[in-house]
């Protein structure tokens, strides 16, 4: 959608005043960025476990992004606004013209406050991962849940999301991940649900499956004057239906990536007391090893999104190597 990206880097055809408008691209929307606000759009793209090629399903999910988000963010997401084409060019900020996308209207966070950015400045501190923990314990403990919800705890229900990670990757191998290791991580992960039948039961038992976030990265968290948590999963609930084990192994896999081992383990001891888990360390390692493979199979998508230069393209098959042999390590750590 060329003419869309063009006219929509005008200023002038953002509903609030910018001096300038920039482009950020992942392999499901296009967010514009503007000085105050940020604009975000959904491609009309279909992965299997989310389809959004009509223009009524990318309305829904942008009101139910803007519902669901408000949980852990509501002082971010504000609306949702139409994109209308007059027959020339595409506007957020024109009253006529025919309706041919939706955006979500969000509060632009500031790059310096995002946990991911405090990390690389050496600035994450112990105190910001209390308040992490203390924030993530909350929400877990009072998230939604119900008998339709805590179904999706059972065993067979989260293996239709593994095996869907293998179907999926499949045709990667070679390019992001080498066979061995993939073999050895869907034979580990199949093993891991015939030695432990007993664990999922019980964590349904005690009530752990929630209507969680879905996509806990540290991109995601922002450490402002009130902490705000972006950019859960809309678009599929089984993704949020899920144990909040499953949830925290996100964004303590993500610290692991970037090399910040001592600071997941510090997290993770401290949220686990807020929020009273016991000897749960081999479900952890096991959503662990399920997070990093899902990142490594994003990334494997978005090396063949056309809409993204060669080198982009080249630093997602790295981004994707490099979540894939985490994956294995945590695999490897378990035989240790």
């Amino acid at each position: 959608m060329p003419s869309l990206i063009e006219d929509l880097l005008d200023p002038s055809a953002l509903p609030d005043e910018t001096r300038s408008v920039s482009l950020v691209q992942t392999h499901i929307s296009m967010v514009f960025v503007a000085d105050r606000y940020v604009y975000k759009l959904k491609k009309p793209v279909d992965f299997g476990f989310l389809d959004f090629r009509t223009l009524e399903k990318r309305a829904h999910y942008c009101r139910r992004e803007v519902a669901l988000n408000r949980r852990l963010a509501k002082d971010i997401y504000l609306d949702v606004l139409p994109v209308r084409f007059d027959g020339e060019r595409h506007s957020m900020r024109a009253m006529t013209g025919k309706v041919v996308e939706y955006a979500v209207k969000m509060v632009r966070i500031p790059e310096e406050s995002l946990m991911k950015s405090l990390f690389e400045r050496g600035a994450l501190t112990k105190n910001h991962l209390r308040r992490i923990a203390q924030v993530l314990a909350r929400f877990h403990s009072g998230a939604r849940t119900s008998p339709e919800i805590a179904a999706y705890g059972k065993a067979d229900r989260f293996k239709v999301n593994t095996d869907e990670n293998f179907e999926q990757v499949e045709e990667y191998v070679g390019t992001t991940l080498e066979r061995p290791v993939f073999e050895a991580l869907r034979q580990w992960t199949d093993a891991f649900y015939e030695s432990n039948k007993d664990l999922f039961p019980e964590r349904i038992k005690a009530g752990r499956i929630r209507d969680c976030h879905g996509d806990l990265h540290m991109e995601h968290v922002c450490l402002m004057e009130r902490l705000q948590i972006i950019d859960c999963i809309e678009f599929n609930d089984r993704f949020r239906y899920s144990d909040t084990i499953a949830d925290i192994a996100f964004l303590l896999m993500d610290l692991d990536y970037h090399g910040g081992g001592d600071l997941s383990k510090f997290l993770w001891d401290v949220y686990k007391q807020e929020i009273h888990e016991k000897d749960i360390e081999p479900l952890l390692m096991f959503y662990k090893v399920y997070r990093a493979f899902v990142r490594g199979k994003v990334n494997s998508f978005q090396s063949k999104d056309e809409s993204i230069g060669r080198g982009e393209k080249e630093e997602a098959v790295a981004r994707a190597k490099k979540y894939f042999e985490l994956a294995f390590s945590y695999v490897q750590m378990t035989k240790g």
